[in-house]
């Protein structure tokens, strides 16, 4: 006999009666909270937090009453990033980052859970009472008020537990998120469109012998409904093999691979069925009493006979709470072609779970009707099979996708998994959150692994932010983007120094504009003075430093009476005057010779080599300035010049500090630290890098070397101590000494883990080199920086490539932004 389908409106067959104060009510007298679920990000999860994450779904889990359902429901929907190239205030890099990414694919994940009380006959209804079967829904009364009571109370004491856990945020749907309002759709409109778009129409649904199909989309359902089709064991995690290594295991969910691994439009649906676990036990006592009397006939029933008893015996022993469990991936597409390659792309996911792939033809219509928000009750319960709340948990994803910060301030970072543009705020909301106490960033990173890329994109987003940034740099790595800002601004910003003989950079540290000395002034002249004085393995004695301190006392006091303020005046005040006072005084030259100091001062002093260095009549103007870079590579390897001038640059920066008042500062300090990471100049680094964070300022210092940072107390204890922000690129090429660095920057074993994963399983149609952040000890993940071409030729430090820029740069009259369009253009059309 033909099977003829009837057509029927969605009205006559829908199961759910309305919604009232936040809760969904259906026709069976069902009644149905729900959540929105925010979970971790991926990669940043350790396996013992997966299963204190487990843990805490556990107990929550054991509040709820009998007859109630457990329905976690994840959509993951394939979109594109739309590009925010309408902005009026985007520069033309910021627009360039953007276009790069234009319809670049991604899977969005939204995760929604569902908590349903039903009663003990609803709970073992089969698929052919389906409300889809029925001819007429007569809506039923709630008659057990007491219950449905007691029901409200444990799902506040739900959500209770799952938000104190730290690590899954439940926040509550109210009416309007579920039904929906005029200019938005709600969840229930959204399951019927198969999308989580705001704007949405329903489409028709058609329900067959060979498929389902929701509008244009044909479905295709998976499912793990027998205990047969399941692995011999599960867990809370699985390691993840593409970046884990023989030090470290980089963990996802047990279930992560039908979750954001597996990258198609589907819904995965997580359901437990909490019914009375006394008479469940029961009734597998005779069930195995049963097995137990055919064992002689059939050696399955003896088989099916110790598996019970196994059964009971953990509930008894162990206390476990027997439930029933059901999961299922729908999965969909409008083209029957690639629905083929959907259906493998699934059966292998659940493959890698150790599962056997069951594609259901079957139940599709009733397992897709009883998806839906409310209608948990109408689930099929042949579809279900017994375990314990413990294990049906495993099946239950734990993670999202990259999120991006809701801060107004931050950089663009791209998501390491689908390549989709992130914005990241690694400064200010973490400051607000607790999560750091200062600004300052470490950055660690060898040669070539993307180090000067990251720090030029960081830098030029904080620039554009509206941030005065002062960079100290010795291999010109920022002088392509350093030149297009001076281009930019006519001149007026984008200042790059670089120190020649024909004109060096000098300084006057004895000069304030207001005549103010505080006490961090006076500190920063005797700490130059200490420098210029004392060798590295020379260390002041307490005499001497009292000495220093009461010559720069004495003579700042002086100036208040009209000296000009220079290092000669300061030299010829200590040579005379001074000098007379400590005989006066009776101390001792074993105490402070006054001789050795002029001696060794002397090169400074007029007339001698370095004269011209801290006598400048005139000022760096440099206040306005809000791109500046001072590249030493000149002098990178003068004992005497390099420590002094990067002092001077530092002096700089303190003086912009104290007078832009409500401005963000940054300081960006490469290779240049280790030329004033000295004994003497430990505590001008630690003074540094303390107090910048009261000035909405932030200090950051760039190294490649590892041994440069286990071999120097002096960066433990002024550097990495005070920058609770750590940026680490590729160490593989460390791992063996990475237990050391793990060490010194304190990282956990979670964090190890993450920074040993960095580029490690890289997505070969893209280029891009990953970095991890770390913030405070307790928050990290690793991002990838992906950029432009138009970027990549404005940051390369590829001295052919810069040479092309500047010379095409100068035939096109200085039109920097030009240029880089042409080469960037010229490349793309290569490609």
């Amino acid at each position: 006999m033909r099977n003829i389908l009837k057509a029927a409106t969605l009205e006559s067959k829908f199961p759910l009666l309305s919604a009232e104060q936040d809760f969904i009510i259906s026709k069976d007298a069902d009644i149905t909270v729900a959540f929105r679920v925010e979970l971790p990000e991926l990669f940043t999860v350790t396996g013992i937090e997966y299963d204190a994450i487990h843990s805490a779904w556990h107990k929550a889990i054991k509040v709820l009453p009998n007859y109630s359902i457990i329905h976690k429901q994840d959509w993951f929907i394939k979109e594109t990033y739309m590009p925010e190239v309408q902005k009026d205030d985007l520069s033309f890099l910021s627009r360039s980052f953007e276009r790069h990414f234009n319809e670049r694919p991604f899977l969005n994940h939204t995760c929604f859970l569902f908590l349903t009380k039903t009663t003990k006959e609803r709970s073992r209804i089969q698929s052919n009472f389906n409300t889809l079967c029925r001819g007429f829904i007569i809506p039923k009364e709630i008659q057990d008020k007491e219950a449905i009571q007691k029901f409200m109370e444990s799902v506040g004491q739900f959500e209770r537990i799952m938000n104190d856990s730290g690590f899954i945020t439940l926040t509550r749907l109210n009416s309007d998120e579920i039904t929906g309002t005029p200019g938005k759709a709600g969840i229930i409109e959204k399951y019927f469109s198969l999308s989580q778009s705001d704007t949405t129409t329903l489409k028709d649904i058609q329900l067959n012998a060979e498929n389902v199909r929701i509008g244009d989309n044909i479905l295709c359902l998976h499912t793990l409904s027998d205990v047969e089709d399941l692995p011999g064991k599960i867990s809370t995690d699985s390691r993840y093999e593409k970046l884990s290594t023989d030090r470290s295991d980089c963990c996802l969910s047990f279930a992560a691979p039908v979750g954001v691994l597996l990258s198609c439009n589907h819904v995965y649906n997580q359901y437990i069925f909490i019914d009375d676990h006394a008479e469940n036990l029961k009734r597998f006592e005779k069930q195995a009493r049963n097995m137990h009397s055919l064992s002689r006939y059939s050696r399955a029933n003896q088989v099916n006979k110790e598996w019970i008893e196994e059964y009971l015996n953990e509930a008894h022993s162990q206390g476990l709470i027997s439930v029933r469990c059901h999961c299922n991936v729908m999965a969909w597409s409008d083209e029957r072609e690639e629905l083929k390659h959907i259906k493998n792309d699934v059966g292998s996911q659940l493959a890698l779970m150790g599962c056997k792939p069951r594609h259901n033809t079957v139940d599709t219509p009733t397992l897709y009707w009883a998806g839906i928000p409310g209608n948990e009750g109408d689930f099929p319960s042949e579809e279900s099979f017994f375990t314990f709340i413990e294990q049906a948990l495993c099946f239950f994803t734990e993670e999202t996708n990259y999120m991006s910060s809701p801060s107004p301030f931050g950089i663009k970072m791209v998501d390491r998994l689908t390549g989709k543009p992130l914005h990241v705020d690694i400064s200010d909301l973490p400051m607000k959150k607790g999560i750091i106490t200062n600004r300052n960033k470490f950055i660690l990173g060898p040669s070539g692994s993307g180090k000067s890329f990251f720090t030029n994109h960081m830098v030029r987003q904080y620039y554009e932010q509206g941030s005065h940034v002062l960079l100290v740099d010795t291999g010109n790595s920022y002088l392509g983007l350093c030149e297009m800002i001076n281009r930019k601004t006519q001149g007026s910003d984008g200042v790059y120094f670089t120190y020649t003989e024909q004109n060096p950079i000098a300084f006057n540290p004895f000069y304030t504009d207001d005549n103010i000395f505080d006490i961090e002034k006076r500190e920063s002249i005797k700490t130059l003075i200490l420098t210029l004085w004392k060798r590295d393995n020379e260390p002041p004695t307490r005499a001497e430093e009292v000495a220093l301190s009461n010559a720069v006392n004495l003579y700042i006091d002086k100036l208040k009476g009209g000296i000009q303020p220079s290092f000669n005046t300061f030299y010829e005040y200590v040579s005379g005057e001074y000098k007379e006072i400590l005989i006066s005084k009776q101390v001792r030259e074993k105490d402070f010779d006054v001789a050795n100091f002029l001696n060794v001062l002397e090169p400074y002093y007029k007339g001698g080599e370095y004269d011209y260095l801290l006598n400048s009549d005139k000022q760096l103007d440099l206040l306005s300035k809000r791109f500046i870079v001072f590249e030493l590579d000149n002098i990178k390897d003068h004992k005497i010049l390099f420590p002094i001038v990067t002092i001077i640059i530092m002096e700089v920066f303190i003086n912009k500090m104290r007078r832009l008042k409500g401005v963000r500062k940054l300081i960006l300090i490469e290779e240049a630290w280790k030329a004033i990471a000295k004994e003497g100049m430990a505590e001008y680094i630690k003074y540094l890098f303390k107090t910048v964070r009261k000035f909405f300022g932030e200090a950051i210092v760039v190294t490649q070397e590892v041994e440069d940072i286990i071999s120097s107390p002096i960066v433990k204890e002024s550097i990495i101590n005070n920058s609770d922000c750590k940026i680490l690129l590729d160490q593989r090429k460390y791992m063996n000494k990475f237990d050391s660095i793990q060490a010194l920057l304190g990282l956990t074993e979670k964090e190890k883990a993450q920074v040993l994963s960095i580029n490690m399983a890289n997505h070969p149609g893209r280029k891009y080199k990953e970095v991890w952040i770390g913030l405070g000890g307790t928050q990290s993940a690793v991002y990838a920086t992906e950029v432009s071409l138009e970027e990549y030729y404005t940051y390369t430090t590829e001295e052919s490539e810069k040479l092309e820029l500047f010379q095409l740069t100068e035939k096109l009259d200085g039109n920097i932004e030009l240029a880089i369009k042409q080469l960037a253009e010229s490349k793309r059309n290569q490609n």
